[in-house]
């Protein structure tokens, strides 16, 4: 009887995680993402949790805590939205250790019911102009490798509104003609959605030069380019799509550039407004000059 009491004590669900629990936990959640986006972003989120939940004495796991992680990420001033996937990756962390076994299932639906930050209006964000967009697209030197490189991925973006994560991903074999026009078939975006995109003339005439003079004729498109101008390896990384649109935006004079702002120009291209149309025209009629 007395061995029974001791064996139901030892398997009680916890109220106190310790580190090893907590890695443990973040295990599970990280390998529950597909995306590695996704992977990255709630790694990231739970870390900055960790390092918050251990630093304070002997907290246990409940939706107080939650609660008080929450005012403090928001006098950080952190925006709402990333105060929220922040908790969402918490409100995850806490959902893997209650289904290990190491947190109670009560606890756990208490932090779930854990409301996030409040969003008031909304971010405009930059936008980019005509002139803007040519001067972005001027920026690389076309007679060297790495800058015919530079400028097909200024184009993609600019012209066909990829992600950083798409772009480097995107293959010889993507490139393919449906109803007499160049597209991006069948790319698989975030959250595993499969699209078609239409690719510009001007665009495809970038990639074209790019991969003319890199010799590339399988596998990825975009490679990285050594400092004496030789490809080197058989990829590129989204951290250096973001150095490629930093460097442009500086020698354009362009400031506080992301490479997200110029999906959102690419959007206003596509979108149905006869404005908008007119706005894209002197970019690629530009492109085509250059």
């Amino acid at each position: 009887m007395a061995n029974r009491q001791k064996t139901a004590k030892r398997h009680k669900p916890k109220t106190i995680l310790r580190f090893p629990d907590l890695e443990h936990s973040k295990n599970a959640v990280v390998n529950s993402l597909a995306a590695a986006s996704s992977q990255e972003s709630y790694g990231h989120a739970i870390d900055e949790f960790i390092g918050w939940y251990c630093s304070e004495p002997r907290l246990a796991f409940n939706r107080t805590v939650v609660l008080r992680y929450r005012f403090f990420l928001e006098q950080k001033d952190l925006a709402p939205s990333t105060i929220n996937v922040w908790l969402a990756a918490v409100r995850r962390l806490a959902y893997e250790a209650s289904d290990s076994g190491l947190l109670s299932p009560e606890l756990a639906a208490g932090i779930r019911r854990v409301k996030g930050a409040k969003r008031l209006g909304t971010r405009i964000g930059n936008w980019l102009t005509s002139d803007q967009c040519r001067s972005l697209l001027r920026a690389p030197c076309r007679d060297t490798l790495r800058g015919k490189r530079d400028r097909a991925i200024l184009a993609v973006l600019v012209g066909c509104g990829l992600r950083r994560a798409e772009l480097v991903g995107l293959q010889y074999d993507d490139l393919q003609i449906r109803e007499e026009h160049w597209v991006v078939a069948d790319l698989i975006g975030k959250g595993t959605h499969i699209r078609t995109v239409p690719m510009p003339g001007w665009v495809k005439s970038a990639v074209d030069d790019w991969m003319q003079a890199a010799g590339i004729t399988a596998g990825f498109i975009f490679r990285a380019v050594s400092r004496t101008g030789a490809i080197w390896g058989d990829h590129i990384t989204p951290k250096a799509i973001w150095h490629v649109v930093k460097g442009a935006a500086r020698h354009a004079g362009i400031a506080n550039l992301a490479p997200h702002d110029l999906r959102r120009y690419a959007e206003c291209r596509i979108m149905p407004n006869p404005s908008a149309r007119l706005a894209w025209s002197p970019v690629e009629r530009a492109s085509d000059r250059s």
